[in-house]
């Protein structure tokens, strides 16, 4: 009997406890089914990220332009800051 009462209060102390970690494992799993839905609903059927994937494309391209053009205005600069010091010819 005395078995017994040592059992009842570490049931009692254990109850609690079991029920804070299946709270946080059911948390858990309720975050992980809302990832998947967002997941699944921001891939819809691919228009908008197709649209998105172009768009940067075409972002990708004009920045490329862009550089293309600074490289020819320093090198034009640098032509000029050469002429600009070299020394007149006798």
């Amino acid at each position: 009997m005395e078995s017994f009462g040592v059992l009842v209060p570490i049931l009692a102390l254990s109850i609690p406890v079991v029920a804070i970690v299946m709270s946080g494992l059911r948390k858990m799993a309720e975050a992980r089914v809302e990832e998947a839905r967002i997941k699944a609903s921001a891939g819809g059927d691919g228009t908008e990220t197709a649209a998105l994937r172009e768009e940067m494309d075409d972002l990708r391209r004009e920045l490329g332009e862009v550089q293309e053009r600074l490289d020819f205005t320093e090198r034009m600069l640098m032509q000029v800051r050469d002429n600009q010091q070299l020394p007149p010819r006798a």
